[in-house]
């Protein structure tokens, strides 16, 4: 029973950090496409919030966690 309401806890602390990044990588995403002449630094940002992200969802497909946002 342990074993189980530890996996629970991964999967919401994956979950939170996965809405998280994903919160982050939309707010660089809109800077991003919005700026006149965007910096390299702020494409490498925004590229590296997408990793993350990607990574994140990822991680959460292989550990099978579903979850519905409102």
């Amino acid at each position: 029973m342990a074993k189980k309401l530890k996996k629970k806890d991964m999967d919401q602390e994956l979950l939170n950090a996965l809405y998280q990044v994903e919160g982050e990588w939309r707010q660089l995403q809109d800077f991003v496409r919005k700026s006149i002449d965007p910096s390299r630094n702020g494409m490498k940002e925004e590229l590296l919030a997408r990793s993350k992200y990607l990574m994140l969802l990822k991680e959460a497909r292989i550990r099978k966690v579903k979850a519905t946002r409102f």
